[in-house]
């Protein structure tokens, strides 16, 4: 299948890398970010790739940018839910705003996403979603509360709405390990090589490599699941060091 899918947080990254994927597989694609790069990174990808502005948080933007995807490139046949916003704070020290931020984004995010695209995914009865959550769903790693509570509740919804609407929108998370993108930047390599030494693999992903997960679960090879959470980590949620 090929039509239009709409990808949030798409300016860099896994969004970025996974809207160069589906626009190589002949999709129509609609990025979406509150960067206004978005527009940059779209007119890379070619004529069928569109970029536009606006808050995930923001359920106005949600229904101006949905219309504006259906006016310019159709009906919006499948949803990436990627936009994320972080901040390492341990919770004793982290403001309430900080934390709504995060569920504002994170989490309500995909709420506005699932209600602004849904009437376009029923159509016919072949919607595909994919919400990106993230390892920190289901282990306890330092000074990320607000992050690691939002993603553990994408997982949960991912299940969720694919219950509710089965048979009519295919629903899936995809749970990234540690993949290599701009949220790294601000630790030593020394760190970095750690944290690649985590992994049964013996190195951090590569956006791409989420991106094809993602592009699976979307396409036709992936017509008989739904409610399911694919682990893109390396294997560093299977081992651990004791020593």
């Amino acid at each position: 299948m090929s039509g239009t899918v709409l990808i949030t947080g798409a300016t860099r990254g896994i969004g970025a890398a996974t809207a160069a994927r589906m626009a190589a597989d002949g999709w129509r694609v609609a990025l979406f970010d509150i960067d206004e790069g978005v527009r940059e990174t779209a007119a890379a990808l070619g004529d069928a790739c569109r970029g536009f502005v606006g808050d995930v948080a923001d359920e106005a933007d949600w229904a101006r940018v949905a219309a504006e995807v259906r006016k310019e490139l159709g009906p919006i046949d499948a949803l990436v839910s990627n936009a994320l916003v972080t901040d390492p704070t341990p919770i004793d020290r982290m403001e309430l705003a900080s934390w709504q931020r995060q569920l504002d984004v994170n989490l309500t995010g995909t709420f506005h996403a699932m209600r602004a695209c849904l009437p376009d995914l029923l159509r016919d009865l072949d919607g595909r979603v994919v919400i990106v959550s993230s390892v920190h769903a289901a282990f306890g790693l330092p000074d990320v509360p607000g992050y690691a509570a939002t993603k553990a509740g994408l997982t949960g919804l991912t299940r969720q709405l694919a219950v509710q609407y089965g048979g009519q929108v295919r629903v899936n998370c995809v749970v990234p390990g540690p993949i290599r993108t701009a949220q790294w930047d601000r630790l030593s390599e020394e760190e970095i090589a750690a944290s690649a030494r985590e992994t049964v693999m013996g190195r951090l992903g590569h956006a791409d490599e989420v991106a094809g997960a993602i592009a699976f679960l979307l396409g036709d090879d992936a017509s008989f699941i739904t409610g399911t959470t694919l682990t893109v980590d390396g294997g560093w949620s299977i081992t651990k060091n004791s020593s």
